[in-house]
Order: C-alpha cells, then structure tokens, then sequence
C-alpha cells in the first residue's frame, strides 16, 4: 500500500509540474526577484573549484526543469576553460522538458526520474538538482541512485529549501511571504493557485539541513560544503563519492 502512495503521489506531482511548465521561469524569477541567480552562481563556482577538473566528461542536472540550471553550468565551464563534453538533463516531466529543449541546444534532455536516473554507472563527473529533492518521494533510493551514476571522486551538488526552525521578526516575515504570498502571485501568473501553495507545504514536511547531510553520508558521501543564503532561505550542500 505505501509504495501505491508513493507512486501516486510522485505521479501527482509530476503533472502539478507539467501544468505549470510554460509560465515556470516568469514566476520564478518574479517570486525570487532573481536572488536564486546569486544562489546557482555560487553552487557553480564552488562546484568547479571542488572538482578542479578542465576536462568532464559529463555533468548531469536532475529533476532539470526548463534547464536553467545548465545554462550556468555552461557558462561557468566556458569562463574557467573547462570541457564538458556532455550536458545531460533529467525530469520526468514532458512539459518542462518541452520548454528546456526549445530555450537550450547544448544539452540532451531525457524523460526519468531521480530513482531511475537514465545514464550508466560511473558515468558522470557531476549531478546537480535545485529545488527538486523533497519533490522526489524516495529520496534515499535516489541518492543511492546518485552515488551509482556518479564516477569516483564525482559530487552531488544539492540546492533546496531547507526546513528551519523560525522564530524571529525576519523569520516571521519569510513565512508570511511564503504561506500567503507566493501562492497568490504564484496563482496568479500560473493560472494554478494549488500548485504554488504546494511549494510552503513540502518546504515545512521537508528535512532541515543536518538531515540531508546524515541522509547523504548514510548513502555514502563526504561531505564537502553546506552553505546557508538568505536568512536559512536556501540552502547549498555538495558532497562527494569516494
């Protein structure tokens, strides 16, 4: 019965996601007001200098979205000089896969989940997913999943919204910002009001940041970086495969 759930509830969250596909990057830029670019900027820079590496033979981004992700990947690949020679990008959604593919033409976008990554063992140097782990529902068989794509010193590079314990003025703000604000302009542009009230929720049922870590070390991972933005609004940790 549980793995029905499961497999409902994944379901329902992959057609949320591919109802809101075409109006996906205005709302995310309008309800960030383009923070989270300094936040993926820094994901990148710190990510490559980890690696240090001129020369990949593949970066993964997973659960990919419309791709926005990759593009700065790409772009702090070609100001460092090094040579990826494959981007690929994951999502099981069809309608934001529809959307990366017509914005991006240096990556190759295949339809599957985090779980059930379509790539070879050891194939790839780097897997990143921004803002899409607590979406996937079991999240321990994809970082297990993580660790089997990844090559031998390859890293995990994770953005998300982290559960956190508020208590002060400002962290009273962000959750009024969050629980009433964004899922009425979310609503608003997106024509789905349930899918951007969807987003506070599965932040709140979310692990908090020390979880993720131990979830990452029990699937065997080092952890290499955890960095907090904003006021604990998001969070960026990159762990690595031994």
């Amino acid at each position: 019965m549980e793995t029905v759930d499961k497999k409902a509830k994944q379901e329902k969250i992959v057609t949320m996601f591919d109802d809101i596909a075409s109006t996906y990057d205005l709302t995310n830029r309008v309800l960030s007001m383009g923070i989270d670019i300094k936040w993926r900027r820094t994901a990148c820079e710190k990510a490559y200098e980890i690696l240090d590496s001129k020369e990949l033979e593949q970066i993964t981004d997973v659960a990919c979205g419309t791709g926005d992700l990759l593009l700065f990947w790409k772009e702090y690949a070609d100001k460092k000089g090094v040579d990826v020679q494959n981007y690929v990008g994951v999502d099981p959604s069809v309608g934001m896969l529809e959307v990366a593919r017509k914005k991006i033409d240096f990556a190759k976008f295949k339809e599957g989940k985090a779980q059930e990554l379509p790539v070879e063992d050891a194939s790839t140097e780097l897997i990143s997913i921004s803002y899409g782990i607590r979406n996937v529902v079991d999240r321990v068989e994809a970082l297990q999943e993580f660790y089997r794509a990844l090559k031998p010193k390859g890293i995990v590079v994770i953005l998300e919204f982290t559960k956190q314990e508020r208590e002060g003025l400002f962290d009273k703000v962000v959750d009024f910002g969050m629980k009433k604000v964004l899922p009425r302009v979310g609503g608003l542009i997106s024509k789905n009001y349930e899918a951007y009230k969807y987003l506070p929720d599965s932040i709140e049922g979310f692990l908090t940041t020390e979880m993720l870590e131990k979830e990452l070390v029990e699937a065997g991972f080092e952890m290499r970086y955890t960095k907090s933005f904003t006021m604990g609004i998001s969070t960026l940790l990159i762990a690595q495969k031994p």
